[in-house]
């Protein structure tokens, strides 16, 4: 009862536009950050070796091997680190129920002026905690994501991804959000 009481607070305080997380202590989401820091700096640091090294194309083709090896990497320790989005373009960081409604909710607050350091929400129950952070759209995002996106993009873009759905953004949108699960239980 108490960890339902627990969670129902945490919910009621990360549905506010101020971020759940500067009014409860809650040592997972300390954790949850420091893997999103990793994540997002290991990623970035091989995009631009590889767009140093051979474009945009380049580019794309090391972030669909990487992306998912830093997130592989980085899930240990019960943890499970993933990225997700409204619009894909891998299928398989479709989001779950939980993670679509997050990112409605991330889009709402963040549309209501909420700084984009706080566009994030936490769920805990008794068997799991979950954390997503927004991901904000950056000038590097846009070669690759933005509007109008070059022939050499599109082209390499299909190839990788055929259904690709993650065009079309502006820069400060939300590209879409890390997500991270730590599981409480082992599997019964």
């Amino acid at each position: 009862m108490k960890q339902l009481i627990v969670a129902t607070i945490i919910w009621a305080l990360s549905s506010t536009a101020a971020s759940a997380e500067s009014k409860v202590q809650i040592p997972e989401v300390d954790e949850a950050k420091k893997r999103i820091q990793i994540f997002s700096k290991t990623l970035k640091s091989k995009l631009k070796a590889a767009i140093s090294e051979g474009g945009l194309s380049k580019g794309i083709s090391v972030c669909k091997t990487a992306a998912p090896q830093i997130a592989a990497d980085l899930s240990t320790q019960g943890w499970r680190v993933s990225r997700t989005s409204l619009k894909t373009r891998n299928p398989l960081n479709t989001p779950d129920a939980w993670e679509r409604e997050t990112l409605e909710y991330l889009e709402r607050i963040k549309a209501k002026g909420t700084n984009f350091n706080a566009l994030n929400k936490i769920k805990v129950t008794d068997i799991s905690f979950r954390y997503m952070q927004a991901i904000p759209t950056g000038g590097l995002c846009l070669s690759c994501h933005g509007e109008n996106v070059s022939d050499e993009v599109s082209k390499a873009l299909a190839e990788h991804y055929p259904n690709d759905h993650a065009t079309g953004f502006k820069l400060g949108d939300i590209r879409g959000a890390f997500s991270l699960e730590k599981e409480y239980l082992e599997s019964l």
